[in-house]
């Protein structure tokens, strides 16, 4: 892919993390922006910045990431190119995709998703590509192709939410352990819910991004880890990790540091076996690794 020009670019260094990955272990959810004028942008969305390929692979290797999964961002809506083209770059053997769609995509276009390597379908609820309505349709359209919906709002939504998931006919992903509010704890309503909902074993959780649904912060979001224990107990096989890099939500030269928010799976899930899991075994499947 290009390199940027005339704007910020994000960067892949950082320190190295103190947890040392198992093999195969997998990144499950980041963006890629590339050049503004190769991949239009939408007006109004935001980062405005750039964070290329390059710098992604960076950030990998300083962890100790083999896999990865790219994430629509919803900075293209629909338009999946960059996200192709950082899938292509990296490789089946190593990157997966979720994707954004028309709500009329058909059969045949699912299929050049599937075979570049696409293997699920973003519903980001904080922009207005779809609406929770539209998810019985959209499932039933990526339902052949073994897709999960990818699921992501904030505030008081899980409650509402979670009965029209749990009816659909595909899995369910769970962005940033459920990015329910923070003062809560673990005693909200929505985060009890998709405790039970996790129990199902349809409902898959990822542990990313927790500076967005954390009071105390870092280094440790001792609160998220509270609510990552709560998960690991219900369905510890239904986790995945994530960076969640760039970390769009913050301003360009004060992102998160990546490290910490791998680190702290050595306190939040401390059996070594488990958090292999959540880091290579899961995702594996998850994503359709083999």
């Amino acid at each position: 892919m290009e390199t940027m020009k005339d704007e910020y670019m994000v960067s892949g260094d950082g320190r190295k993390p103190r947890l040392i990955t198992p093999p195969k272990a997998c990144e499950t959810h980041s963006h890629i922006f590339g050049p503004a004028d190769k991949y239009p942008r939408i007006p109004g969305r935001k980062p405005s910045y750039g964070a290329s390929i390059e710098a992604y692979e960076t950030m990998l290797k300083r962890l100790g990431i083999e896999r990865c999964v790219i994430v629509q961002p919803s900075l293209y809506s629909t338009d999946n190119r960059c996200t192709l083209d950082a899938i292509a770059h990296l490789g089946q053997s190593r990157a997966r995709g979720v994707a954004v769609t028309k709500k009329d995509i058909g059969r045949s276009e699912l299929q050049q998703l599937q075979d570049a390597g696409m293997r699920g379908l973003r519903f980001y609820l904080i922009v207005d590509d779809f609406v929770m309505g539209d998810a019985p349709e959209m499932a039933r359209r990526i339902a052949p192709f073994g897709w999960h919906l990818q699921v992501q709002d904030r505030g008081n939504w899980l409650p509402e939410a979670i009965p029209l998931l749990e009816k659909l006919p595909v899995d369910i992903v769970i962005d940033h352990v459920g990015r329910t509010p923070p003062e809560n704890g673990v005693n909200d309503p929505g985060f009890r819910a998709l405790l039970r909902f996790m129990e199902t074993g349809r409902c898959w959780v990822k542990i990313s991004a927790p500076y967005l649904v954390s009071n105390d912060g870092p280094p440790r979001y001792a609160d998220v880890g509270d609510k990552v224990r709560a998960l690991v107990s219900v369905r510890p096989d239904r986790l995945v990790w994530a960076a969640n890099w760039p970390h769009p939500n913050h301003a360009p030269g004060n992102k998160p540091e990546e490290a910490d928010c791998l680190d702290v799976l050595l306190d939040w899930v401390p059996d070594t076996a488990v958090r292999n899991a959540i880091l290579a075994d899961n995702p594996g499947i998850l994503y359709g690794f083999g």
